[in-house]
């Protein structure tokens, strides 16, 4: 775990995501809060991770489970009181885990004073200018100010009584903030040091690359890409005309957060969730008077390919050397769907997933890790009755309760220890769940959380003073081979055996090195 002397910690972290919603529950209500977090901080800390990152726990009515902030300033009742954040706070520095809080800065939620106050006041006033408020196309306006769409399906614009229409690139409820309006700005700032005060050592910035809109709100080019063209997602990105994402003024924002966490002792951080099209885009995040990390996504993109991954790689440590930062890498998180099931489901994806996260683990930079991917826990088909997620609701196609299941602690039948008493969570828990607690994989050596705990113990030992010089000796054949110094990372993406280099074996995702499916690091 961390060491609080270290200067730039982060460089090297790992760190751990917690969903508020579904980590653990401390009061009975079905819902994880900071009372559940505290209790189950020993199980973080025997994980052997060095920080967790909060998912939002601000006031918020929770039309998308905390992303629609009401008040940034306090706890929601539903997860405590700043109090129990407190408390949280300082149990996890004694165990040495540094505490990453989520900051939402391109919008806000409809309930708040902001946006009520906008509502009420008339179209061109200072309260509306807070907000992207426009006057709409058409006869008499009654068409959307342009063709933007919501990220959660339909148009990006809901219209209001008095006839004009307000942007909101997420659910109707989350209006995107002008960004060119200083006291923008300001406001962030106070909220920044009101956490940093209170002795949070990071933030991670929601939708990072989102502030700022092309100033004229233009209409979005929309380009046909071949439906089965490789690598779909990236090449849509890479293709795509996106008025609304990764403008050059975002970047006078960092700047500014830079000075303000410079400021405060113990070398604090912030990671930015940016969606951008390229390693190169992603890397203008990170120079040196910016932020400090950015998640890189690619990583998460790629398929169970030795060539994809090469190719990441290679790309995303090329571009961060240029301005000398390090990378970040991650398979899941509470948007996607878990990678277990990506790399195929089943004990085939599980073994995959293990094997992807010893490739993570052997590179330079800090690794994020989403809650239960340490259980092996897979993407859960929710039935639709219990869907939650506001994007599911508006395009009535599955979205991202799946990998939001809670996660289970202890005993046979859901709850699962998630909470005290039998009373269920929020999201129901398939009742297979039994043989993945924690409380049953602590004490099989073979389980996915006893692997977890050797691999992030190796990587301290062996991976860390290996130095940060990475070379692809091959991904031929489907088998991807790179050292980090002395250090040998060996996955076999294919499906026939393979010799593994000579070496000492310091660890193997599965019981034979060089088997499908599996990687193995060597010295």
């Amino acid at each position: 775990m961390s060491n609080f002397n270290d200067p730039k910690w982060w460089r090297q972290a790992v760190v751990y995501q917690i969903y508020i919603r579904s980590f653990a529950d401390g009061d009975g209500q079905g819902l994880g809060d900071m009372a559940g977090i505290t209790a189950r901080l020993p199980h973080l800390a025997e994980l052997g991770v060095d920080a967790i990152w909060l998912t939002p726990f601000y006031t918020s009515p929770q039309h998308d489970h905390g992303y629609d902030v009401a008040d940034y300033l306090d706890v929601d009742p539903r997860f405590g009181t700043l109090d129990d954040f407190d408390t949280m706070l300082g149990a996890a520095h004694d165990l040495g885990i540094r505490v990453i809080v989520d900051i939402v800065p391109n919008h806000s939620s409809d309930e708040h004073v902001w946006f009520q106050a906008a509502l009420e006041a008339a179209p061109g006033s200072a309260e509306r200018a807070r907000y992207l408020f426009r006057d709409g196309r058409g006869t008499d306006g009654e068409l959307p100010p342009n063709n933007w769409q919501s990220i959660f399906g339909g148009p990006a614009w809901t219209r209001v009584p008095d006839g004009q229409w307000y942007l909101h690139l997420f659910d109707r409820t989350q209006p995107d903030f002008d960004w060119r309006n200083p006291e923008v700005g300001d406001m962030f700032e106070d909220v920044l040091r009101f956490w940093l005060d209170r002795g949070v050592d990071g933030f991670r910035i929601d939708v990072a690359h989102g502030l700022f809109k092309e100033a004229t709100l233009r209409d979005q080019v929309i380009t046909e890409v071949p439906e089965h063209s490789a690598d779909s997602a990236m090449v849509e990105r890479q293709q795509a005309d996106e008025p609304m994402w990764d403008q050059p003024e975002v970047h006078d924002v960092y700047r500014r957060w830079h000075k303000i966490l410079e400021s405060y002792p113990g070398d604090r951080m912030a990671v930015a969730e940016a969606w951008t099209s390229t390693a190169a885009s992603m890397a203008r995040f990170i120079r040196p008077d910016e932020l400090q990390q950015t998640f890189n996504f690619n990583w998460l993109l790629a398929p169970w390919s030795a060539e994809s991954f090469a190719e990441v790689i290679t790309d995303t440590l090329s571009h961060v050397a240029i301005v000398g930062a390090t990378p970040t890498w991650v398979l899941s998180n509470h948007d996607v769907v878990r990678h277990a099931t990506r790399y195929g489901g089943g004990p085939v994806g599980v073994a995959r997933a293990r094997a992807a996260t010893m490739a993570m683990l052997a590179l330079p930079g800090s690794a994020y890790l989403y809650q239960g991917e340490e259980l092996g826990l897979e993407q859960v088909e929710v039935p639709q009755e219990f869907w939650q997620d506001p994007s599911a609701l508006t395009t009535g196609v599955e979205g991202r309760d799946g990998c939001r299941v809670p996660i289970p602690w202890s005993g046979q039948v859901p709850p699962f220890g998630f909470g005290p008493g039998s009373g269920q969570p929020w999201l129901p828990q398939p009742p297979h769940w039994d043989e993945l607690t924690v409380e049953a994989q602590a004490a099989d050596p073979s389980s996915t959380l006893s692997f977890y705990r050797r691999a992030l113990a190796v990587r301290r030992e062996a991976a860390l003073r290996a130095g940060d010089e990475v070379t692809i000796i091959s991904s031929d054949d489907d088998v991807l081979v790179f050292s980090r110094g002395d250090l040998v990372c060996h996955v076999n993406c294919g499906s026939t055996p393979v010799t593994v280099p000579a070496g000492e074996v310091l660890l193997c995702s599965g019981d034979i090195p060089g088997a499908p499916d599996t990687a193995t690091w060597l010295r």
